[in-house]
């Protein structure tokens, strides 16, 4: 029995080695990649035809010799400290990455620089999560490690491989990063650029939480050049952290075409599963879901609607999305990507203010609460120590949710928070996309929660505003339609959604946004031909950001205006209201949207109720149902103003702010709310309340 299975186990071996040896007979060396075979993608419009941007591949070849030895040694250092001497593959590289590939899991890393510059550098590998694959790229190396130089093999891979930046080869990474030259980079700067090997999108702007993570990469890079004896401990103690110069993008992106290129990448890396070294290497053809007729409508309205002489460092977010879909149809990122890399619609925050409060408003309709529920808005209140007042002090008393949206009653809607717990309001915002992590335990407990004390970037509320004319389906907006790879395979995105409340209370909740724009804060916002608006306006302590947010049924848009130094605004011509300037660009830009989009006329569902509300008539319905009786009367329709109710024409403040007591709850974390709250700015702080509802 022992012989036997010694025999079994001997001839088992002879297989595994014959197998092996036939199979590294039986591969061949593949031909070089024209230029490593790297082609930039390609991005289109939503129909799929017209060209946004084709970004090209930044590569500029050097040989080893230009290359300095501590650059070449940091490589090693990071990436493969075995390389020397290595046949081309990691034994245990390999049986890890078979192990995860043959369970199921991700393919793990442990590839050798041999194995990198093979798949780079070579055609008919392939990327593919395979066992084949695998062992094809073992062979290839094997083979390409026994008939190459290890110099030969390191000059290949220093120049294909991808640094961030969208530099490829370590000529142009050093460009790039440091405008010189490779053979001008010290070994501090190439540490650096070794460190951004595995994770460059986290090297390219190191900046706030990347900034830590590239420091500590950067530092590990050159405790292992210690540790191989590329450097002394004495040179690696005087190094520097070498922060690479400031990013140069190209005219090609200039306007809104590096915006709309940006946030499409963004999507494709953190939602659809593709790296940036894919996107930049694979020519792909990526189709977005951008109408071109619809942002040029819109970079149109921004700019014919804004005053001469504002600051530059104001900043104007737009975004369209369809309810029906989640796409965003449109958007205006800022002036010029060259000048403002920065999009103000994705990656840009402004606290919420007013237009928070349809959220609180629809957490209390799922809760039970009626359209005709009241409470006390009258004018100040105390919460917790802390006094909040309505616009201009006005007194209301007890009143409905439709008058306290309509009319945007910040005493109102606290005590709607504390009647139903602000923990119901998060609740809700976290169903229409808010996450968690952007509201805080004190803004949570803040009495003022209710009024907007979170900062939100405009695409998220308009997925919010979305959601009510999707009676209540909520999708997170996207930007990519396809993408088709250079073998002609193509992959499709889309939302379906979730349902966050029931079409009911998207109905209530949207009739009420709809005497926002018919009597209320929003009646800048009424379109020409007299179709259904709903909206909320917002504006925050101090001025600090304005919002218009507001849809029709096949469309919500949201308009966002503020600093990028959270200072108040200050607009010539216009006070900081968000029913001023942002309804009247909003107003401006749909009125040419409804008619690209040949939109018709379409009403929205019928309300539970119809209490309230400036105008006392209810929204058309051809078709009434429930209870509601026929209506044999259209809403009135009042001109367009230049701003809220009030003031008319605003005023610079005078006197001094008041000082109010602290709030124990919290307060908002260092902001301030919305349209007059009041809400606490902090312990003995001063604070304004003169903004709008």
């Amino acid at each position: 029995m022992a012989r036997r299975t010694l025999f079994l186990l001997l001839g088992f071996i002879g297989f595994c080695v014959a197998a092996f040896g036939i199979a590294y007979l039986f591969t061949p060396v593949p031909s070089p990649q024209e230029q490593a075979v790297a082609q930039g993608p390609t991005f289109y419009y939503s129909d799929g035809k017209t060209q946004i941007a084709k970004t090209g591949v930044n590569r500029d070849a050097v040989e080893l010799a230009q290359i300095p030895e501590g650059v070449r040694n940091a490589v090693i250092a990071a990436e493969n400290r075995s390389f020397y001497q290595d046949p081309g593959v990691s034994v245990q590289g390999t049986a890890r990455a078979f192990w995860s590939t043959a369970t199921g899991e991700q393919l793990q890393g442990g590839s050798t620089i041999t194995q990198q510059m093979v798949r780079n550098y070579y055609g008919g590998i392939g990327k593919e999560r395979s066992v084949t694959r695998k062992l094809k790229e073992i062979m290839v190396s094997l083979k390409v490690g026994r008939e190459k130089s290890k110099g030969w093999i390191l000059e290949q891979y220093l120049n294909t491989i991808y640094f961030g930046r969208d530099a490829y080869g370590v000529q142009a990474a050093a460009k790039a990063y440091y405008g010189k030259d490779v053979k001008d980079l010290t070994p501090a700067e190439g540490a650096y650029l070794a460190a951004a090997i595995q994770q460059p999108s986290n090297f390219a702007d190191p900046s706030g939480a990347r900034r830590t993570y590239a420091e500590q990469r950067w530092h590990a890079v050159v405790a292992n050049m210690v540790r191989d004896g590329a450097v002394t401990p004495a040179d690696a103690a005087a190094m520097k952290f070498p922060l690479p110069v400031k990013e140069k993008i190209t005219d090609i992106l200039k306007g809104q075409k590096g915006y709309m290129v940006n946030v499409a990448k963004k999507e494709l890396v953190e939602r659809r599963g593709y790296s940036e070294d894919e996107i930049n290497r694979s020519g792909l053809k990526i189709t977005t879901t951008f109408d071109k007729r619809l942002m040029d409508a819109m970079k149109q309205a921004v700019t014919a609607n804004t005053p001469a002489g504002m600051s530059k460092r104001i900043r104007t977010g737009v975004i369209s999305v369809d309810p029906s879909t989640g796409q965003v149809l449109a958007f205006y990122g800022g002036r010029n990507y060259l000048t403002e890399a920065a999009s103000s619609t994705f990656y840009g925050t402004a606290q919420a203010g007013s237009g928070f409060k349809p959220i609180a408003l629809a957490a209390a309709l799922a809760d039970g609460k009626s359209l005709s529920s009241s409470y006390d808005g009258s004018s100040p209140q105390y919460f917790n120590g802390a006094s909040v007042k309505n616009d201009s002090g006005e007194n209301f008393g007890q009143v409905d949710l439709v008058t306290a949206t309509e009319h945007s009653i910040n005493t109102a809607y606290v005590n709607l928070g504390r009647d139903i717990g602000n923990d119901k309001i998060a609740e809700m915002a976290e169903k229409l996309g808010v996450p968690a992590s952007q509201m805080t335990s004190a803004q949570r407990h803040a009495a003022t929660f209710p009024l907007g004390v979170v900062s939100l970037h405009p695409v998220q509320q308009a997925g919010v505003y979305a959601t009510f004319a999707a009676e209540g389906r909520h999708r997170t907006p996207y930007v990519v339609k396809s993408v088709t790879d250079g073998k002609g395979g193509k992959r499709k995105f889309g939302e379906k959604g979730e349902q966050a409340f029931s079409a009911q209370v998207a109905r209530d909740a949207t009739y009420a946004m709809q005497q926002v724009v018919q009597g209320g804060t929003g009646r800048a916002a009424q379109l020409p031909d007299g179709r259904e608006v709903a909206g909320k306006t917002g504006t925050t302590d101090q001025g600090r950001a304005i919002w218009f947010n507001g849809f029709i049924p096949q469309m919500a848009t949201t308009v966002a205006m503020y600093r990028d130094d959270n200072k108040p605004l200050n607009i010539p011509g216009y006070g900081a209201y968000g029913g001023q300037l942002p309804a009247q660009i909003w107003n401006s830009y749909m009125s040419q949207a409804v008619n690209i989009k040949n939109y018709e006329q379409k009403a929205f569902g019928s309300p539970s109720e119809t209490p309230g509300g400036g105008s006392g008539i209810p929204p058309f319905d051809p078709n009434p149902g429930g209870s509601e009786p026929p209506r044999t009367s259209f809403p009135s329709r009042t001109p367009p103003s230049n701003g809220p109710d009030e003031p008319d024409t605003p005023t610079p403040p005078t006197g001094l702010p008041t000082i109010l007591p602290p709030d124990p709850g919290g307060g908002d974390d260092g902001g301030g709310g919305d349209d007059g709250e009041g809400d606490n700015d902090g312990p003995g702080r001063p604070r304004r309340t003169d903004s709008e509802g």
